[in-house]
């Protein structure tokens, strides 16, 4: 048997038994195995270790000084084993920190509001959030799950749908009085139309022309880095938002917002999902039990 052969924790386990039982037979029947299996066991130990650990007699089994510094030593090092396998363990009671990168949008509207119940369900848990609209490198970043918005490209990364939500062209009424609301879809070239400072799958408004569909771009003095500064730009009166409409809802119920363009624009619908790396198949307990929570209570409207 090679170095990188031997079974250290399983042997360390038999050498236990035999002390905790006082001898090699009892320590056999609750290994399963035979005596003279045990004993020789033993013997390849002491070969290996260059020490004799127990002295054998007729009578009963008797540690050396060096026996009893292996034997306490076992155990604490079987006892350490077990203590990380438990923590580790998918099937034991969640713990640890899990780290959430999710928009300023569904961190504030969804996830908020659902997160003390969540901790309350999972006492060893505890939670860092970090609200960015940018997509970040989950590794690099040590991100757990990430709540991305958008088509799922093709990646390393696992995917767990969170529902869709429309997309739903807002003002204010301010604005609205101002500039006149838009009756058609061609008049939305006459208006501010807030958007996005970055690359977005669904950046440009579809509007009809012509029997067809066709992109309307951004247009105005101002752009936003997340959904919700262009949420409060559309409240304050700085033009026309194309926003997820579980961000706005309760906007539109207050009459700080108003839908516009209803029936004119087509409707376009936006995926969320919440990503993670799968190495393996196999997830902490605590990023599994997350992701149960977040498809259960989570999801977007």
């Amino acid at each position: 048997m090679t170095r990188k052969d031997i079974n250290r924790s399983g042997e360390m386990d038999v050498f236990v038994k035999v002390v905790e039982r006082g001898g090699f037979s009892a320590a056999a029947r609750q290994c399963g195995m035979s005596p003279s299996a045990v004993s020789k066991l033993v013997s390849r130990l002491e070969t290996r270790l260059q020490a004799r650990l127990v002295n054998r007699s007729t009578r009963k089994l008797q540690l050396t000084a060096e026996g009893r510094t292996f034997y306490e030593r076992a155990v604490q090092i079987l006892a350490d084993i077990a203590e990380a396998e438990r923590l580790t363990s998918a099937n034991d009671r969640p713990s640890g920190r899990v780290r959430i990168n999710t928009s300023a949008s569904y961190g504030n509207h969804l996830l908020v509001p659902i997160l003390m119940r969540f901790l309350d369900e999972n006492p060893g848990i505890s939670v860092d959030i970090v609200l960015t609209d940018a997509v970040v490198d989950l590794l690099a970043d040590s991100t757990d799950v990430a709540i991305r918005a958008g088509p799922m490209p093709n990646s390393s990364l696992v995917a767990r749908k969170l529902g869709d939500t429309p997309l739903k062209i807002v003002a204010s009424p301010a604005y609205l009085q101002r500039h006149g609301v838009p009756k058609t879809a061609a008049d939305l070239e006459t208006h501010t139309r807030l958007g996005f400072g970055y690359v977005r799958a669904l950046a440009d408004w579809p509007a009809p022309q012509d029997g067809a569909v066709v992109a309307v771009p951004v247009a105005g003095r101002i752009s936003a880095s997340d959904g919700e500064a262009l949420r409060m730009l559309a409240i304050n009166g700085a033009g026309l938002a194309r926003l997820a409409g579980f961000t706005v809802a309760e906007d539109i119920r207050a009459g700080r917002l108003v839908t516009v363009l209803d029936h004119d624009v087509p409707l376009q619908m936006e995926a969320f999902h919440a990503v993670y790396v799968g190495q393996g198949g196999f997830l902490p307990a605590r990023v599994r039990v997350l992701l149960d929570f977040l498809a259960e209570h989570g999801r977007v409207a």
